[in-house]
C-alpha cells in the first residue's frame, strides 16, 4: 500500500504548489487514475472543486473560469481518451490567452505499449498547442520535495498566456493506507508549507513596449482597431481614440462601446472606403477582428505603418503590414503612450455610420426575427451583468447590426471560434463572477453542447441561454457553398426543439412568439437564481438573408 499513500503526498504538494501561483479553481472528471489529484484537490481548503461527467464540457468551463477570473485554473481528468477530449479548449485558450493547467492522470512507463487498459501515449500528446509541457516521473521518495515544487514554480512562472500541460503517471495501489505515512518527505520543505508563497519566485518582467517616436505618429491620421479586449481596456481605448481624434472601428467583443456602429455594413460602402483611405497610421487593440467587411478593409489598407499591441505573442497579423506588434499589456501601454487632444479627422464616418444604422432601424422595424433580436439585444442584458455571445451566425448579425453598451463585459470563444463547448464556458465564465449571465448561442452549437446544460442546473446568479433556432448552421447560407448540397452537407437541419432538454436537465424553459414575450420573459429570469432557456424559433435563412440586403442597401447609399 505504500505507493499509494506516496502518490497522495505526491498530489498534496503538486496541488499546494500550484495554488501559490493564483491557482484558485479546479474542474475535476471522475476517473480512478486520478483518484491521487482528485482527492489531493479535495482536501485542499484553498481550492473550489467543479464536476462534470464529460472531459470536453469540463475543459470548456475551465476555459470560462479562466476567462472571467483572469487567474489560471486546473483541470484534473484520467487517463485515455479523457486527455484527448481536452484537446479543443487548450487549443481555444493557446488563441486567446487563458491561463490553464491540465494536470492528466497517466499510466506508469512499463503499461504503455504493453495492451493494458487505457493506456495511451499521453506525453506531448497535445503537440505545439500549450505554451508548456511537463512531463512527470512515476512519483517516488527519491526525488526530493524541493525538485517537484520547483518544476512546478518555473512553470507557473512562466505560464503567461495558454496552457501548462502537466502529465501526472501514477502505479497502483490508488487507493487504501489512509494512515499517515511519508509526511517526512514533504517536510523536507520546512517552514514552506506556513506560507503562501511559492518555492521559487520568478518575478515577471512586465515590461511596456514603447514607441519612441510616439509624439511623432500621434499628429499623423489614425484608425483605431478594437478586437478582444477587456471591459476596462474597451473604455480606455475608446477615450484614447476620441481625444486623438481618430475614428474608432470596434466589433462587439471590444466592449468599446461602438462609436460607429454597424461598421460591417458602412465599410462596404465606397464613400467610407475613400475616407478610411487617408489613414497614416492604424493602430489595434486586442486580436479577433471579427466583420468581414472589417477584416477585408483590415487586409486591403496601406497606412504607412499599421501597429498591433496585445499581450500575447505572435504576428496576429494575417495580412502581414509594414509596422509593428507590440507585446505588452495593453492598458500599460495606453497609460505610456497618451493621446495629445486633436481635431477629429474623419467626422464623415459618423454620418456613413448613422445611415447604416437608419438602415438597419428601418429593415427591422416592428419584426420579430434572428436579425432583430441581435440589432436590439442590448435591451435584453441584465444591469451589472455579464453576456456571452456563441459562434456562426449569431455573432456576426449582433457584429453588423447591434451597438452594445461600453464597458459591459462580454465574453466569446472566438480563437479557433469553433462551435464545441460554448454553453460550458458561459457556465465557467457565470461560475467565476456569481454575476447575471445572458448567453446566445445557435442550435447546433447547443447540440454540439448539450452536456453542458448540466453545468448551468445551480447558477449563483440568474442566467438566460437564448437558443436560437434556426433549424442548422445558416452561416453557410452567407457563404458560396453549392446550392443543392447546402442543406445536406453544410447547414445539416436538425428539425428539433429544445424543450425536452431543458427538462431533462431541470431548467426553465420558455418560447416567445413576440418581442413583447422575449422581453417579458428575460425580464422575469433576472428576478429567479436560476437558468432559463429561452428557444426562438426562426425561419432558417431569414437572418443571413437581411444581412445580405441590408449590405446592398448601405452599399449603394
Amino acid at each position: 500500500m505504500s505507493n499509494s499513500a506516496f502518490n497522495r503526498r505526491w498530489a498534496e504538494l503538486l496541488l499546494e504548489a500550484l495554488t501559490r501561483h493564483g491557482l484558485r479553481h479546479v474542474c475535476i472528471a471522475p476517473g480512478s487514475r486520478s483518484t491521487p489529484l482528485t482527492v489531493a484537490a479535495a482536501e485542499n481548503n484553498k481550492l473550489i472543486c467543479h464536476t462534470h461527467f464529460d472531459e470536453r464540457g469540463l475543459g470548456h468551463l475551465a476555459l470560462g473560469l479562466a476567462k472571467a477570473s483572469k487567474k489560471p485554473v486546473g483541470i484534473i481528468v484520467t487517463s485515455g481518451t479523457a486527455v484527448a477530449n481536452l484537446y479543443p479548449s487548450l487549443i481555444e485558450a493557446g488563441l486567446t490567452g487563458e491561463r490553464m493547467v491540465f494536470l492528466t492522470a497517466d499510466r506508469p512507463p512499463e503499461l504503455i505499449d504493453c495492451g493494458a487498459n487505457q493506456a495511451i501515449h499521453q506525453q506531448d500528446i497535445f503537440a505545439s498547442h500549450p505554451s508548456q509541457t511537463i512531463s512527470l516521473p512515476r512519483p517516488t521518495d527519491d526525488i526530493a520535495a524541493s525538485w517537484l515544487v520547483s518544476v512546478i514554480d518555473n512553470g507557473m512562472a512562466n505560464l503567461q498566456h495558454g496552457a501548462l500541460h502537466i502529465n501526472c503517471p501514477f502505479a497502483e495501489p490508488l487507493y487504501g493506507n489512509e494512515e499517515p505515512s511519508y509526511y517526512e518527505w514533504q517536510q523536507q520543505l520546512g517552514n514552506w508549507w506556513k506560507s503562501n508563497k511559492p518555492w521559487l519566485s520568478q518575478p515577471a518582467i512586465c515590461a511596456v513596449a514603447e514607441v519612441p517616436d510616439w509624439r511623432y505618429w500621434q499628429r499623423k491620421q489614425g484608425v483605431v482597431l478594437a478586437g478582444r479586449i477587456s471591459a476596462e481596456e474597451g473604455i480606455y481605448v475608446a477615450e484614447w481614440a476620441k481625444t486623438l481624434g481618430w475614428p474608432l472601428i470596434g466589433n462587439a467583443l471590444s466592449q468599446t462601446g461602438q462609436p460607429l456602429p454597424c461598421a460591417d455594413l458602412w465599410l462596404d460602402n465606397p464613400h467610407a472606403q475613400a475616407i478610411l483611405a487617408q489613414a497614416q497610421l492604424v493602430v489595434q487593440f486586442g486580436s479577433s477582428l471579427m466583420g468581414k467587411r472589417l477584416l477585408q478593409w483590415q487586409a486591403k489598407c496601406q497606412p504607412e505603418e499599421f501597429w498591433i499591441i496585445d499581450p500575447i505573442p505572435g504576428r496576429l497579423d494575417p495580412a502581414n503590414h509594414r509596422g509593428r506588434k507590440l507585446t505588452c499589456n495593453i492598458a500599460d501601454w495606453l497609460l505610456a503612450h497618451p493621446a495629445q487632444s486633436r481635431t477629429s479627422w474623419a467626422e464623415e464616418l459618423i454620418i456613413w455610420s448613422e445611415k447604416a444604422v437608419n438602415c438597419v432601424r428601418t429593415e427591422l422595424a416592428g419584426k420579430f426575427s434572428e436579425a432583430a433580436v441581435a440589432y436590439q439585444l442590448d435591451e435584453l442584458l441584465p444591469e451589472y451583468g455579464q453576456l456571452f455571445v456563441g459562434n456562426s451566425l449569431i455573432v456576426r448579425l449582433i457584429d453588423a447590426l447591434g451597438q452594445l453598451p461600453a464597458g459591459y463585459p462580454v465574453y466569446s470563444n472566438r480563437g479557433a471560434s469553433g462551435i464545441d463547448g460554448l454553453i460550458s464556458t458561459a457556465a465557467g465564465v457565470q461560475r467565476a463572477t456569481a454575476k447575471p449571465t445572458l448567453a446566445i448561442i445557435g442550435d447546433l452549437s447547443t447540440l454540439y453542447d448539450l452536456n453542458g446544460l448540466a453545468l448551468l442546473r445551480h447558477p449563483s446568479a440568474p442566467t438566460v441561454l437564448i437558443v436560437v433556432n434556426n433549424n442548422g448552421g445558416q452561416i453557410f447560407s452567407l457563404l458560396p457553398t453549392p446550392e443543392e448540397e447546402r442543406q445536406r452537407f453544410y447547414c445539416m437541419p436538425q428539425h428539433v426543439n429544445f424543450d425536452h432538454a431543458a427538462a431533462m436537465f431541470g431548467l426553465n424553459y420558455a418560447c416567445p412568439q413576440s418581442w413583447a414575450e422575449l422581453r417579458q420573459c428575460t425580464e422575469q429570469a433576472w428576478q429567479q437564481n436560476e437558468t432559463t432557456l429561452i428557444e426562438l424559433k426562426v425561419p432558417g435563412r431569414e437572418g443571413a438573408e437581411c444581412l445580405q440586403q441590408l449590405l446592398k442597401q448601405v452599399a449603394m447609399l
